[in-house]
């Protein structure tokens, strides 16, 4: 590769699925402000925002490629945060209970020397379990996803949580959709497997 991989995150979990593809990277904070737009879709949100991230980074590094990502928890249409503390994980938890929320993960590719800009999204559709309080409160205490989007990780504990998922590209669920990530570095000429 001729010029550097940026991963525009400070996300630990991004940063551990990028480095499931062999690819040398640096991390580098985006310093983006993510504050929604006025009636914008968690889509919209979480596709803007991935693509603001990379570019945010590209514009300090022009030679590199640079990748931006960003999930939004969409339930019927209104964003699902990260809870923060467990009093709101809890009524996360209770809101989700029995119901689908689409995790819908931004994601970009930018190098601002050649003017590449792509970005897509990847849906996921997650369907909760019935949660009794009793289960809220045992996973709670067993793992506090408080910087996880919906208060549960799938790649933990959280996964029993779930009746069902729904992706044609199971890593976005985590937050950097790998399938989707390798054919847009194939596609600029960056092909891990090359």
């Amino acid at each position: 590769m001729n010029a550097a991989l940026i991963l525009a995150s400070t996300s630990r979990y991004r940063r551990e699925l990028l480095e499931r593809l062999h690819l040398p990277f640096t991390v580098q904070a985006p310093h983006t402000d993510e504050t929604p737009l006025p009636g914008e879709t968690p889509a919209d949100l979480a596709l803007r925002l991935a693509l603001a991230k990379a570019q945010a980074v590209a514009a300090l590094q022009p030679q590199a490629w640079v990748i931006g990502s960003d999930q939004v928890a969409d339930l019927d249409g209104e964003p699902i945060g990260k809870p923060g503390d467990l009093v709101r994980a809890q009524a996360q938890l209770e809101r989700l209970s029995g119901r689908t929320v689409v995790f819908q993960t931004g994601l970009a590719l930018v190098r601002v020397e050649g003017g590449l800009a792509r970005s897509l999204l990847v849906p996921v559709r997650v369907r909760f379990r019935t949660l009794t309080p009793a289960a809220i409160a045992r996973y709670l205490a067993l793992e506090p996803a408080l910087d996880c989007a919906g208060s549960a990780k799938s790649e933990g504990l959280g996964i029993a949580l779930l009746e069902a998922i729904e992706s044609d590209d199971p890593t976005a669920l985590i937050g950097l959709p790998l399938i989707a990530l390798t054919r847009l570095l194939r596609e600029a000429g960056l092909d891990p497997l090359a």
